[in-house]
């Protein structure tokens, strides 16, 4: 081996802060990073896969969300992680876009809101006692996702 490139890492073993499941779309890649350093998150553990929260929501075949949750359970007994970040975004391909939605931004957001809770319930299923944290990405901000419960206490 030839050594191409210096960095300094740190080599100590870490808590993760957060396992974070999101799209690997270049276009919401500086907003996520931004998201995740005002929520705190120095330290998170990354599963960047195309489609994010589709993988479990509603995933192609039955590898696709094994792997998923195989990560974050990895995750946990690794890196002793107790939160996870779920994230789908606007304009996704592997939805088929917002074409998919016929232009519909508001038929989009449902979807994928009713996608992003679903994804958390399998989380949460299957590892209780951790936090799941759904959000929607948009090219304009990033938008927490309530089920209907947490709507009406936020009202």
């Amino acid at each position: 081996m030839r050594k191409i490139f210096h960095f300094d890492s740190p080599a100590d073993q870490y808590v993760a802060d957060a396992a974070v499941l999101c799209c690997f779309d270049y276009r919401i890649n500086r907003a996520v990073r931004k998201f995740l350093k005002k929520q705190g998150i120095e330290k998170a553990d990354m599963i960047i896969v195309a489609g994010g929260a589709k993988t479990l929501a509603s995933p192609r075949n039955d590898f696709e969300q094994d792997f998923i949750l195989e990560q974050v359970r990895m995750s946990i007994k690794l890196h002793k992680t107790k939160r996870v970040l779920v994230m789908s975004h606007s304009d996704c391909a592997t939805y088929g876009g917002l074409a998919h939605f016929k232009g519909d931004r508001e038929a989009e957001a449902i979807h994928h809101r009713s996608e992003l809770l679903r994804a958390g319930e399998i989380l949460g299923k299957t590892f209780p006692g951790i936090s799941v944290e759904p959000y929607f990405v948009k090219f304009d901000g990033i938008w927490e996702v309530l089920s209907a419960g947490e709507a009406r206490e936020a009202s």
